[in-house]
């Protein structure tokens, strides 16, 4: 958590340093604060040290100085946030008082008050980094309980019994006993707790797997370890004659106990199980210690690393699922009433809602078992165990999980904690909205262009920014659905909300009982409000008003229709406003106090104040409008004027607004990136010529009945050099029989387009050769008649660089290839929806991984399936298949 609180404070630092409404007075020693800037980076770097130094650290003392670095930082940010406050303040109501006059603009800012902090804290981070550093490289010893660190578990199931593991033991069996002489390495990987261990250890113990290998050895390594014991261990079970003694004082230093490993294994046909892998680093070490000398021998390994999981081949890459709803209750009744036939209906009815409320994870099914079977099986217990997601049932077993699942957490990456534990501020089960959490991790100070992806970093600014959740999905931190939307696990929601309260990352309301805890909710960085109603109730205000030092309010609980005030005047520190979930019917002129926020997302439907322009620190305003039955097409809305004075903006989201003419010459927005909701007249000339740098731009139109004028959308997009995305999007497209002239007629686009989203603008097929030619286009959704006509042929050396396309809803009948050089690079189908398609091309190329079916013509699902075989058939060398996925109702 250090990490994130330096990235906070190098944020507020960077802005005072490089804001252009910010001038430090000279006489007041503005080199002060470049210094504290370095060393803040300087700080940071030092952390990172971590992620090197992980695996041999003691994780107790490394935490105990994280905590009070991040102690230290809170209570200079104390210092230093109240004494910016106060000169934007009271320089604002200056400027008020003499209105005689335009804004300056430029705020003066005088840091020779906060100087001896200033130098304090420079040298009290100097003297932690210091003795940050020497603990890393010189770990502290350790207590015996505190070295060990319980990584996974052992669930202790059935050996006649694998409950959700038994058709992929069966298939991981048939994989290792193959015909292939060559050592084959197989991996397996999954979250915490969900049965990797199990499987592993039922594989390695089956009869027939022993018969087939001369040696067998099964070594758990977990996140921290030391080699040299791997190697030993290692050595132990191949020879379990060697002589110990020598092991440890005449051969224990690592070249030699390599050399011995790698000779203790040549010409035998082994079987190495490396359970619970961390490092792919350690991975390739051990390897190249396993020789392959054909003899059929094979290496098992179990990872929460998809990392380390990915390295092997394709075809030896085993994910373990969690378990479905059946499969869960199976699991819970054996653990509570083993061989028991028979239960009462009802008792069965809420024991499947308590499995279901585990969410497939095999550890939180045992551990909610275990705490079951020693409580009184009676039907009003289980009924309200199964009622509550909430219940003490669930977490006394995430905390007893805890020990399993924290390391998940320590272990991650410095860049990453933060991130993940910010996640937990939404509620549980909460499908991630990227967007919007990219932004508010970035305004917070989370995100920065130093972290290092396991996915590489693109071109592409938004799937770069979307790569920390790759991350955290790579480490199986975070969950991926099918329809790929992340969400946490509930035990590590859990675990996210323990942890955030312990740190004062945040501090979540979910009732009234939760604003009067033992300790206050003073001095919490973030307040999460996840039930809207309380901010209706006055001891609510009350316990909001006495944290006067929280920077972030969040309100993530669902959607509040009716008014509620927010009584913002106490949080004068507020850099996030993120209340998009509260319908506000007028605008809340009190944020306009917040001079020091730097984000903001409201649900209100009129017009934004001209002061919002005061707001000179924002750069994210998010404006959403509420749903009305009654749309009244052609009353557009603009954003104020001033808007173009707001210099930082770098995300623009107002539904239903556009973006006024500027009126002066002067008039840029030069660090916006993201304009979305808004429509055609913002597609002006003289607009687009003052967002240069744009990015992402997301035009939304609602057509006025019987129009026919046709829109000048994308008549000046080419004047747009770095945009990167682009959708335009028919709100209430008007679906005629006959394809008809387009309302919004295709230009010429910037080659610099990578995503390209259109939805119900009714273009003939013909058109696609002005999109197909784009040099960097990678991504095309299609959806609700955005082309029209029964008939696509892809021309020759269209789409070079397409790797993704999806298309939905769309009255396509046939879909054709000219040759087999179309689409060479596409590695993902999905097509929906699309009930007229009887043909799809077979001659996609070697790259593609992934079709998508769903709810399509039988036809259409046929040629997919031939497609499949006749890939399968040709590239079954490459020891990848192509995954088919279809959904039908039918």
């Amino acid at each position: 958590m250090a990490y994130g609180a330096a990235g906070s404070l190098e944020l507020t630092i960077e802005r005072l340093l490089k804001s252009s409404y910010i001038s430090i007075v000279q006489n007041s020693s503005p080199q002060i604060i470049k210094l504290l800037y370095k060393e803040i980076l300087s700080l940071k770097e030092a952390l990172r040290v971590f992620d090197k130094k992980r695996s041999t650290i003691n994780m107790k003392m490394v935490k105990s100085l994280e905590a009070e670095m991040v102690e230290a930082i809170y209570k200079f940010e104390d210092v230093i946030d109240p004494h910016l406050s106060n000169q934007f303040h009271s320089q604002s109501e200056e400027e008020e008082e003499t209105a005689d006059h335009p804004p300056s603009m430029v705020y003066s800012v005088d840091v020779q008050e906060i100087q001896q902090d200033v130098d304090s804290f420079i040298q009290t981070m100097n003297i932690m980094k210091r003795a940050y550093i020497h603990e890393l490289c010189n770990p502290s010893p350790e207590e015996e309980e505190d070295g060990v660190v319980p990584s996974r578990i052992d669930f202790g199931i059935n050996e006649s019994n694998m409950v959700g593991l038994s058709d992929l033991f069966v298939t991981i069996k048939d994989r290792l006993d193959s015909e292939q002489s060559e050592r084959m390495i197989v991996s397996l990987d999954g979250m915490a707790g969900i049965g990797k261990t199990t499987l592993a250890k039922k594989l390695f113990q089956d009869p027939f797997i022993v018969s087939c290998y001369s040696r067998l050895v099964f070594v758990t390594i977990g996140p921290k370890y030391r080699l040299a014991d791997i190697l030993v261990d290692i050595l132990t079970q191949v020879n379990p004659d060697i002589d110990e003694i020598m092991l440890m004082k005449g051969e224990k230093v690592l070249a030699g106990l390599k050399r011995m490993v790698y000779e203790s294994l040549k010409h035998l046909r082994f079987l190495i199980v490396l359970d619970d892998v961390w490092e792919i680093d350690l991975y390739f070490v051990l390897l190249e210690l396993f020789p392959d000398e054909k003899k059929g021998s094979r290496v098992l390994v179990t990872t929460r690393m998809k990392e380390v999981a990915d390295s092997v081949k394709p075809l030896n890459i085993f994910e373990i699922p969690f378990l479905n709803k059946k499969e869960s209750w199976d699991l819970l009744r054996e653990k509570v009433f083993g061989e028991q036939e028979s239960l009462p209906y009802e008792l069965e009815k809420a024991g499947k809602k308590i499995a279901e409320n585990c969410e497939g994870l095999p550890l939180t099914i045992v551990t909610v078992a275990n705490i079951l079977s020693k409580a009184d099986k009676t039907l009003e217990y289980w009924n309200k165990v199964a009622d509550e997601k909430q219940n003490s049932v669930y977490k006394d077993a995430y905390d007893q999980m805890s020990k399993v699942l924290y390391p998940s957490y320590d272990y991650l990456d410095q860049h990453l904690k933060a991130c993940f534990l910010y996640i937990g501020a939404f509620p549980q089960n909460y499908s991630l909205n990227l967007p919007q959490l990219t932004n508010l991790l970035s305004a917070e100070g989370f995100l920065n262009s130093e972290s290092m992806y396991y996915y590489a970093p693109t071109n592409n600014y938004a799937y770069d920014s979307y790569g920390y959740f790759d991350d955290l999905y790579a480490t199986n931190v975070i969950v991926r659905n099918e329809t790929f939307d992340f969400h946490l696990h509930s035990s590590f929601w859990y675990l996210c909300n323990k942890e955030a309260a312990r740190t004062k990352f945040f501090y979540a309301l979910n009732c009234h009982g939760d604003t009067l805890p033992e300790e206050g909710i003073e001095s919490q960085r973030r307040l999460c409000i996840r039930n809207n109603v309380l901010l209706a109730i006055k001891d609510v205000h009350n316990s909001i008003a006495s944290d006067s030092k929280v920077r972030s309010f969040l309100c993530t609980g669902y959607f509040h229709k009716y008014p509620v005030p927010l009584f913002l005047e106490h949080l004068r520190l507020l850099r996030v406003l993120e209340a998009r979930s509260i319908r506000f019917y007028e605008f809340p002129m009190e944020v306009l106090k917040l001079v020091q926020l730097r984000y903001l997302a409201l649900l209100y439907n009129g017009n934004l104040p001209s002061s919002i322009s005061k707001l000179w620190n924002l750069q994210y305003l998010i404006v959403f409008q509420h749903p009305r039955i009654v749309k009244s097409v052609g009353n557009l809305l603009y954003l104020p004027i001033e808007i173009w004075n707001m210099n930082e903006l770098k995300y623009l989201q107002t539904y239903g607004r556009e973006l006024p003419h500027p009126c002066c010459e002067g008039s840029l927005i030069p660090n916006l990136l993201n304009l979305s909701g808004v429509g055609p007249q913002s597609c002006a000339k003289s607009v687009l010529e003052k967002i240069p740098n744009l990015k992402e731009l997301r035009i939304n139109i609602e057509l006025a009945p019987d129009a026919t004028e046709p829109l000048t959308c994308f008549d000046h997009i080419s004047l747009l050099h770095q945009l990167q995305e682009l959708g335009c999007y028919i709100m209430n497209p008007t679906l005629k029989t006959d394809v008809v002239t387009p309302l919004v007629p295709l230009s010429d686009f910037p080659s610099s387009l990578t995503e390209l989203h259109l939805r119900g603008l009714g273009y003939p097929w013909e058109e696609m050769r002005k999109i197909s030619s784009l040099p960097n286009l990678t991504h095309l959704l299609l959806e609700c008649y955005a082309f029209r006509g029964p008939k696509w042929e892809v021309r020759d050396n269209e789409f070079q660089r397409l790797e993704s396309l999806e298309i939905e809803d769309i009255d396509l009948e046939q879909w054709t290839f000219q040759n087999c050089h179309c689409l060479p690079v596409i590695v993902s189908l999905h097509i929906a929806h699309c009930y007229k398609l009887k043909e799809i091309p077979l001659t996609f190329g070697k790259s593609l991984v992934h079709i998508t079916l769903v709810e399509c013509n039988p036809m259409a699902v046929k040629c997919a399936i031939k497609l499949k075989k006749e890939w399968d058939d040709k590239y079954a060398g490459r020891e990848r298949f192509l995954r088919l996925d279809v959904r039908s109702s039918l």
